[in-house]
């Protein structure tokens, strides 16, 4: 592992000596270290991943043999946040082909069904086995394969937690079922059953990623390591913002894994540091920037993906001890579940009171909690950072994200893009629980196709609508400028936002 970049240089001592003393106890599993009372008593069993992993060795061999055997050479992954983030880093690394369905919009999981269900395999992948995407996704496969005359309990694997309700049922069922380690966290746990699954079956030598991880890792409870050489820049050189760029990485995604796991982890108590993940370096994006690979970068960090994985778990604990927050606690991700819930049980009554739109006309509504009409006046607000929330299909809408880099340029200010309701397990804890200098901009559209969910009184179109109105009630309750732009039709809606900009 190589790192490089002025920053470091600038590292006040005392704060490196501060890391270099506490890095053995984080070895040491000491979960202490960030308070009492912390959700760390059950979750630094992502320190061992590099050796413990090796117990599900056999269990994966023995998957994958099935997998060949049954001609199941088509993986599709069902899963959000860090049961997908991962996956997808991994699988691009190696240039193999994993289909990821991290949405609930109907479009793109129409989009992502296998030609073949016959040569499928698809993953069902939570580690609470609750989260209500994947549930709804598990629904829709089982019932898809049993109407294709297919057994689901052929086709689906199920990764979750011992004991889950999903592992419950699963096994009860017949499924194939890799429990993962309960005491590591969604968002650290690449190394364990979640990012080896995957790995597995698109026929990975998933002992390469650990020989890497380990050595790495035994690295960092020396002085002056990597880890809290990069945790100390994170800190010092910037208060909130810190630009990552796949720009020639040998790790497609990795930018999107780390904003997970950064965002998520250190965004609460009103402090943090938010990723903001760029297409490439430009003027416009003047933050603090990490690159992985030859550039100009503030910070370049190469190594492989193994090093890569473990090296930044070890440097957002490190930067979450100089914050003084819980890295691995996300106090108001289940807020905006919680408002889920209630949005669609009116859905299903036919409660739900529509809101007035602040602007209408054929092609877009705007709606804002906050005296606006459109998005160049939102754009005036005195937010920090604008975060781009959009509600559409990942895949088919990639245009959108154009959106992301114009803001940028346009008001000079940092601004995210992600994926709703994928972002939800990622940065929308920070939204909420980070510093409340945010601008948000949600993009939602009427569907023009839809999928009933087996066994439910709703559709995917009706689930991601409330998920949508259930984040915006709780930044709207937070009293954070919020606009909401709806597209009557998806695609002149699209070009309409990227010409206005």
């Amino acid at each position: 592992m190589i790192i490089s970049g002025l920053s470091l240089k600038n590292n006040d001592p005392e704060i490196i000596a501060k890391l270099n003393s506490i890095s053995p106890r984080i070895a040491a599993k000491d979960h202490t270290l960030w308070g009492k009372n912390t959700e760390a008593v059950n979750r630094l069993g992502w320190i061992d991943l590099p050796n413990t992993s090796r117990d599900l060795l056999p269990q994966l061999d023995a998957l994958s043999a099935w997998a060949r055997s049954s001609n199941l050479s088509n993986v599709v992954l069902c899963g959000m946040g860090g049961s997908s983030l991962a996956p997808e880093v991994i699988a691009a690394t190696y240039g193999k082909k994993l289909t990821v369905i991290d949405s609930t919009d109907p479009a793109q999981i129409l989009g992502s069904v296998p030609s073949d269900l016959s040569k499928s395999v698809i993953i069902i992948s939570s580690k609470s086995g609750a989260t209500i995407e994947t549930a709804s996704q598990f629904a829709y496969f089982a019932d898809l394969l049993s109407k294709a005359n297919l057994s689901p309990s052929e086709h689906i694997v199920v990764v979750t937690d011992p004991a889950t309700t999903l592992d419950i049922d699963a096994r009860k069922n017949g499924y194939k079922v890799i429990n993962a380690d309960p005491n590591v966290g969604g968002r650290f746990s690449a190394l364990s059953a979640f990012g080896l699954v995957p790995a597995s079956l698109l026929g990975i030598d998933i002992s390469v990623l650990l020989d890497d991880a380990q050595e790495a890792a035994t690295t960092f409870v020396l002085s002056n390591s990597p880890a809290a050489l990069i945790a100390a820049a994170l800190y010092s050189s910037t208060e909130q913002f810190i630009n990552f760029t796949d720009t020639n990485s040998a790790s497609p995604g990795i930018s999107n894994w780390i904003e997970q796991l950064v965002a998520e982890s250190t965004g609460k108590n009103q402090r943090g540091r938010l990723p903001v993940v760029i297409e490439e370096n430009t003027n416009s994006d003047n933050n603090f920037t990490v690159g992985f690979a030859d550039g100009d970068f503030d910070l370049i960090v190469n190594g492989t993906l193994g090093e890569q994985f473990v090296l930044w778990e070890w440097v957002t604990a490190l930067l979450c001890y100089l914050l003084e927050v819980d890295p691995f606690n996300q106090p108001n991700v289940t807020e905006a579940k919680d408002r889920t819930a209630v949005i669609l049980e009116q859905i299903s009554a036919g409660k739900l009171e529509p809101s007035l739109p602040v602007y209408e006309d054929s092609e877009i509504a705007i709606y804002s909690n906050i005296d606006v009409k459109n998005l160049a006046e939102f754009l005036g607000i005195s937010a920090k950072y604008f975060a781009v929330m959009a509600y559409l299909s990942r895949g088919s809408d990639d245009h959108i994200s154009k959106i992301r880099s114009l803001i940028t340029k346009k008001t000079n200010k940092p601004t995210t893009f992600g994926w709703g309701p994928r972002f939800l397990h990622s940065t929308g804890q920070f939204h909420k629980g980070g510093q409340p200098n945010g601008g948000f901009i949600q993009i939602t559209t009427e569907s023009d196709v839809d999928v009933q969910i087996p066994n439910k009184p709703y559709t995917f179109s009706q689930l991601i609508q409330a998920q949508a109105l259930g984040d915006a009630q709780a930044l709207t309750e937070r009293k954070l400028p919020l606009i909401r732009i709806h597209l009557k039709n998806r695609s002149k809606g699209i070009k309409k936002l990227i010409s206005e900009l």
